[in-house]
């Protein structure tokens, strides 16, 4: 299934450049941006536009372009604006209190060339973080953006393979692997290692710091 799924998206990739490139030569309006990105859901991406894809998905009087549903749940929405509009944060925060309010973790924008995904941890503070992107006109390979794209598939999300990619982003963070760089056992372990090496017996502190200012170099970094 995951082979069938690959080649599937791939080859969509293929079909829908050129109509994409269409749209974009006549500064093509939402509407249109959007049938592209139905057919490409559907085609591409497995989903069935009548069991999967709800458009026009009320929120306390407001509406997210697509509501995508895996085995009747609810668990995304997708935002897509025209195809020459670049994606920003204010797109992102348009549609991410629809999200807050239905309790789902995937956002989804898109403007038909540009697919970013976003995993909202709900909460206080709410987290949002930058999951996946991808670029279906940029100079990657054909099978660098399937493989991306491939974790949008319906199988792909009924698998949670997007919730794996996402994991695995997080924890090798720049800023999550400079928590563990100044945690307590890794500062220990350093001091040790240090005083081995050179006989000098450093202060936990000390080199907390040194770690945090000479060698990290990143703000805030929440030990």
């Amino acid at each position: 299934m995951t082979e069938l799924g690959h080649d599937r998206t791939k080859a969509a990739i293929r079909r829908f450049t050129k109509p994409l490139v269409d749209l974009l030569e006549r500064d093509a309006n939402e509407g249109d941006t959007r049938l592209l990105v139905t057919d490409f859901l559907c085609e591409g991406l497995g989903y069935d536009k009548y069991e999967d894809l709800t458009t026009e998905y009320q929120v306390k009087g407001e509406f997210a372009d697509y509501g995508v549903r895996i085995d009747r749940q609810l668990i995304a929405f997708i935002e897509v604006k025209r195809c020459t509009q670049k994606l920003n944060m204010r797109h992102l925060r348009q549609v991410q209190m629809y999200a807050v309010n239905e309790g789902v973790e995937w956002i989804i924008l898109t403007n038909g060339q540009v697919w970013q995904v976003y995993h909202l941890t709900g909460g206080l503070p709410l987290i949002i973080d930058l999951a996946l992107e991808v670029d279906l006109l940029s100079d990657d390979s054909l099978a660098h953006k399937a493989d991306r794209l491939f974790h949008l598939t319906k199988e792909a999300l009924k698998r949670r393979l997007l919730d794996d990619l996402w994991k695995a982003k997080a924890a090798t963070a720049p800023k999550s692997l400079a928590g563990v760089l100044v945690s307590d056992v890794v500062v220990d372990a350093v001091r040790k290692e240090l005083r081995r090496r050179t006989g000098y017996n450093g202060d936990a502190v000390e080199l907390t710091r040194a770690l945090r200012e000479e060698v990290i170099r990143v703000e805030a970094v929440e030990t």
